[in-house]
This record gives C-alpha cells, structure tokens and sequence, in this order.
C-alpha cells in the first residue's frame, strides 16, 4: 500500500519516516534541556548544536513526507 497515490511512500516506509521524525523531534528537545541546564559555555554550545541538527534532520525529512504526498 501507498502514501499519496501512485508515486507515494509505501506503508513500512512510512512507518519508518515517522520513527526517524519522533526520534530527531525526541533528541532535539532533549539537547535544548541539555543545552539549558550546563552552566560551561562550551558545553552548552556543543549541545545547542546538536539540537540544530537533529531540528534540522526533522525539517528534512518532513519536507520529503511534504513532497511525496
């Protein structure tokens, strides 16, 4: 079964694309709490960073589900 009609994500791969997006949105959230609480700034930079790319890995991969309806 499809996503999006004939061109669309097949139904495990969707699944997966929906895993991946609650795991990056999981991690993101977890570096910014991360990135509040460190007093060091190097530490606070280091996490700040990681919660960019996994924001950014979401956005991704939400654009590909966006394109692919």
């Amino acid at each position: 079964m499809r996503f999006g009609g004939g061109s669309g994500i097949e139904a495990r791969n969707l699944m997966i694309l929906e895993d991946q997006l609650r795991l990056h949105a999981q991690a993101a959230k977890k570096c910014e709490l991360y990135a509040a609480s460190f007093a060091a700034p190097a530490l606070r930079s280091c996490a700040s960073q990681l919660a960019k790319h996994h924001r950014e890995c979401f956005l991704g991969l939400l654009s590909y589900l966006d394109a692919h309806r």
